[in-house]
């Protein structure tokens, strides 16, 4: 389930860029532009256990979130789409700001369960 929000998460990454751009919002295209952060996170949450690891901030979602911008874009530009550096910059910001925030909110969350069952 949490991966399913990781996955809704860069979906949304991608709509916000093509909205902010003024690139058409249809399925295909947000699909399209989501599609090299979709395959480098489905790569680096495989390497990372997360049957283990889908909660922890450190190593593995610092992992997944650097991994997931590296390999996406190359994906990218293997597509045959740009990469200004630009680009890269807002990027991680903005899936550090949505996997590691995830992330932190859910490993919070877990802790206060925790602790109130205590």
């Amino acid at each position: 389930m949490l991966a399913v929000i990781d996955v809704v998460l860069i979906i949304l990454f991608a709509t916000l860029g093509r909205r902010e751009h003024e690139h058409g919002l249809g399925l295909g295209g947000i699909l399209l532009t989501a599609l090299p952060f979709l395959i480098a996170y489905v790569i680096m949450t495989l390497v990372s256990k997360p049957w283990l690891t889908i909660n922890k901030l450190w190593p593995s979602g610092i992992l997944v979130w650097l991994g997931t911008v590296a390999i996406g874009m190359v994906v990218r530009i293997m597509m045959g789409k740009t990469a200004a550096f630009s680009f890269v910059i807002v990027t991680l910001i903005v899936l550090g700001v949505f996997l590691i925030g995830r992330r932190a909110v859910t490993s919070w969350i877990a802790k206060r369960s925790q602790q109130q069952k205590a």
